[in-house]
């Protein structure tokens, strides 16, 4: 059976997320991967503090954090990288945020996303937070430049797109300006993810978590599901 998938609006390796990762622990291996890639644009300063961010966390969880630091698409075809991720099963991977658009690119189709498709649908949990969150749907919009089209997405939940921080930036944005980031596409739900708040689920049956509220989006209407709250999509 496959794993659980966090979508989560902001929050990774903070105590705001504590109980969602602990969730997606339980049972699990205490083998804790962590990828910045997303972060990988904005140099190594920023990859060092999530990879310190993500070892604290993992260690108030009684996990081993591993890191996995894939720069670029040639990492991300590279069998070391593959085997120091299959090296012993982990109970979960999660992608932290940054660029979504370049850490989509930099998984599609390589070895080391064939990997971790593997792993979750062995019973591996995984997250993605912000980018992360965007980059496991159907399609990601270009959030920096609402004018462009995006990219399709890796297709983890390949019947959503995922708008991440939405109460602190597009929540409050009204509906005529969100207009290019909620064009119609066949078969997608677009759903808006406020901070320090999670969608558990297995892709089609979900639970939010956390402090706030996740929201559907469709035709102009917002209808907003609070914490604790289960949901299809």
């Amino acid at each position: 059976m496959a794993g659980p998938i966090a979508l989560v609006g902001s929050g990774e390796y903070t105590d705001a997320m504590f109980d969602v990762d602990k969730h997606l622990l339980d049972d699990r291996p205490r083998r804790y991967v962590q990828i910045p890639t997303a972060a990988a644009p904005e140099g190594d300063g920023s990859l060092n503090r999530w990879i310190a961010l993500g070892r604290k966390h993992a260690e108030k969880l009684d996990a081993e954090p591993v890191p996995l630091v894939v720069r670029t698409r040639e990492d991300a075809e590279d069998p070391a990288f593959v085997e120091q991720l299959t090296a012993e099963t982990p109970g979960l991977i999660y992608f932290s945020g940054g660029n979504p658009l370049y850490v989509t690119e930099t998984f599609r189709d390589t070895k080391l996303w064939a990997a971790i498709v593997q792993l979750w649908e062995s019973g591996t949990a995984l997250a993605g937070c912000s980018a992360g969150a965007m980059a496991f749907g159907g399609w990601v919009p270009d959030i920096r430049h609402p004018t462009k089209a995006g990219a399709p997405g890796l297709g983890l939940v390949p019947g959503l797109r995922v708008l991440p921080h939405f109460d602190k930036f597009l929540g409050r944005m009204p509906d005529l300006m969100l207009r290019p980031l909620l064009r119609p596409r066949e078969g997608m739900r677009i759903v808006g993810i406020d901070e320090d708040t999670a969608l558990v689920g297995d892709g089609h049956d979900w639970t939010v978590w956390g402090r706030s509220q996740v929201w559907l989006l469709d035709g102009g209407h917002r209808q907003g599901i609070p914490s604790g709250t289960a949901v299809t999509l």
